[in-house]
């Protein structure tokens, strides 16, 4: 599949006149968990030519392969490709986007060219807001349990969609830096021992075999963890306050650094 990916992506240079930065797994497959069917899912920055920036209207800024835009190659069902362009990357970046940094820390790079994102690497300790992360991770965790204790039916991606948000905002209460994309990593850190963990083990080894569910594991050990966290990680995220520098000059000198590096203008 790599070989395909790679084909994809310099079909989209080609057929759209960019050239691709970064490319890199975002899915089950760079947490650590894939199945044997799980998708993949590619995620990359790009960057246009120089006139395309010179313009006093806003142009679309993401790539969609296959579902919005098509390329002359037959791509295959399980592959997704979303693009976001460099502006539109850094202004996140800027805001320390939670997706983006943690396409920026993915355990599966397909592609990467120039130094854009080494740059933006350097950069990360500048940017970096435990505040936004820490909201972003702890709403999508108790998103996902709202979700997970409607249903009737439990599945084993429910563990990981709670989970892998709640041990990342976690980890930045811990260290304040960007959380491991690893879910392992997360676990053994932050889950070292105990029962919780051991439930977590179970379900891992079953995801990754593929099977299914039948009946919810320990649902009364794991609503009593969840529900402390929840109030732990909300008390904690009260009291912080963080100042952080406007990076925007320093941003805009990376995008005039990259037209330049790319495309010699």
């Amino acid at each position: 599949m790599q070989n395909h990916i790679l084909e994809v992506l310099k079909q989209i240079e080609l057929e759209y006149d960019v050239k691709i930065l970064y490319a890199c797994e975002a899915g089950s497959r760079s947490w650590g968990y894939p199945s044997e069917n799980s998708d993949y899912d590619v995620r990359f920055i790009y960057v246009h030519k120089t006139d395309w920036y010179l313009s006093i209207d806003q142009r679309r800024d993401v790539l969609e392969v296959p579902k919005h835009d098509k390329v002359s190659l037959l791509v295959e069902k399980q592959l997704d490709l979303s693009g976001w362009e460099l502006t539109k990357a850094l202004k996140l970046f800027r805001k320390s986007n939670p997706p983006l940094m943690e396409w920026l820390h993915s355990s599966i790079v397909y592609y990467q060219a120039y130094s854009t994102i080494e740059k933006m690497k350097e950069m990360e300790g500048q940017v970096f807001s435990p505040i936004s992360c820490l909201y972003h991770y702890l709403k999508m965790a108790k998103g996902n349990y709202r979700d997970y204790v409607k249903k009737d039916e439990v599945r084993i991606k429910s563990y990981f969609n709670i989970f892998r948000p709640l041990l990342a905002a976690k980890w930045i209460v811990k260290y304040n830096t960007v959380p491991p994309i690893e879910f392992n990593a997360l676990l053994d850190d932050l889950l070292p021992s105990g029962e919780v963990r051991d439930i977590l083990v179970d379900v891992i080894t079953l995801k990754i075999a593929g099977e299914v569910l039948d009946e919810d594991p320990q649902t009364e050990v794991i609503l009593a963890y969840l529900l402390e966290e929840f109030e732990n990680l909300e008390s904690y995220l009260k009291e912080l306050k963080v100042d952080i520098p406007n990076p925007t000059e320093k941003l805009n000198l990376l995008l005039r650094e990259t037209l330049l590096e790319v495309w010699g203008d």
